[in-house]
């Protein structure tokens, strides 16, 4: 009887030791998740690009598009292992977060001004022109300023209606900023951010609401990532650049765009380009992250696979830019990048 306790008592311990092993590989083979959120206009590429990534790492990204004013927001507090915008943060903003923020660029492309003229396929602006669209001081599809710039082209006397974004955007910091350069009265009465006093016109959440409401209603007109106008098959107008030249926006002529030497943090605006061929209304799109990846308990091996998911974006991931009509980081700014990544740390030692 003694012999048949001892027995179950070493066999219990031995069971014991199995399950803390077993428990103990278990937690150590957890796969890490990493969340994301932020701007919706590389939300089509940022979809694809982390779907491959998952399917070659096994490392799954939740990413929320909604909107770079609230990926940042996130990122401030601490919530996701990483936001993005379409605009970078200004000095005065870096200055008030509590840790260094990092701005790492993935791709460029086009804000395109899209249209809903039926019958009409090709259309002309002009830089004062549609600032003055936007201002509410053109509110007729024939004015003659508009018809000026487009000889031949029948336009209908209908009202405008102009849509914008009703969230905080990078899209919108990308177009404002462009007005902002282009127009004085634009500057003083509007000015340029992720959100501002619209002084006329519609307003719908992310670039696919601006998209929705441009297609649903006759007259419309609206700024929107290139990428939703493509998939949306939507008309798309041809912006006179700072050289004179009507310039459709396209992945090579956002290259030409960016065609200009950025400083070492990336934070640059690219909009309105003296460029010959460059489209005017181009801009880059940045992941966030913290410099230093320890906080909120997050472990090292999370802040090792965000840089390690970084690295492939801004190397093997760019090969995904150009179908999806985004242009791809030249050789200069990727290595610009990848020197950025290589800062990061976990308490205060490299990654």
């Amino acid at each position: 009887m003694i012999n048949t306790i001892k027995s179950l008592t070493r066999l219990s311990a031995i069971l014991g030791l199995i399950l803390i092993t077993l428990s103990g590989c278990s937690s150590s083979s957890k796969t890490v998740e990493l969340q994301g959120a932020g701007a919706t206009f590389p939300y089509p590429l940022y979809s694809k690009m982390f779907d491959a990534y998952y399917k070659e790492n096994d490392i799954k990204i939740n990413y929320q598009a909604i909107g770079s004013g609230g990926g940042i927001r996130q990122l401030k507090n601490k919530t996701v292992d990483f936001g993005a915008s379409d605009a970078f943060m200004s000095d005065k903003a870096l200055e008030k977060t509590k840790g260094t923020i990092l701005h790492i660029p993935i791709c460029l492309g086009a804000v395109s001004i899209s249209y809903n003229l039926p019958g009409i396929d090709k259309l002309k602006l002009s830089s004062d022109v549609l600032a003055d669209i936007f201002l509410g001081k053109i509110k007729k599809w024939d004015n003659a300023r508009i018809q000026e710039i487009n000889p031949g082209v029948k336009l209908p006397s209908i009202s405008i209606v102009s849509v914008h974004r009703s969230d905080g955007s990078g899209t919108t910091f990308i177009f404002t900023d462009y007005l902002a350069k282009i127009s004085s009265t634009w500057l003083d009465v509007v000015g340029r951010g992720k959100s501002v006093n619209w002084p006329d016109g519609l307003g719908g959440k992310g670039n696919a609401g601006v998209a929705g409401i441009v297609q649903q209603t006759p007259g419309a007109i609206g700024y929107i990532g290139h990428i939703y106008a493509i998939q949306n098959k939507m008309a798309v107008a041809s912006l006179k650049n700072k050289s004179g030249r009507f310039i459709t926006p396209s992945i090579k002529t956002v290259s030409y765009a960016a065609n200009t030497p950025i400083p070492e943090d990336t934070r640059a605006s690219i909009t309105n380009s003296a460029a010959k061929n460059g489209y005017p209304i181009s801009g880059f799109t940045w992941i966030l992250v913290y410099k230093d990846q320890n906080f909120n308990s997050r472990s090292k091996e999370q802040a090792l696979q965000t840089k390690r998911l970084l690295d492939w974006m801004v190397t093997q991931g760019q090969r995904f830019a150009e179908p999806l009509h985004y242009a791809p980081l030249t050789t200069e700014v990727g290595n610009q990048a990848k020197a950025i990544i290589n800062t990061m740390t976990y308490s205060g030692s490299p990654l």
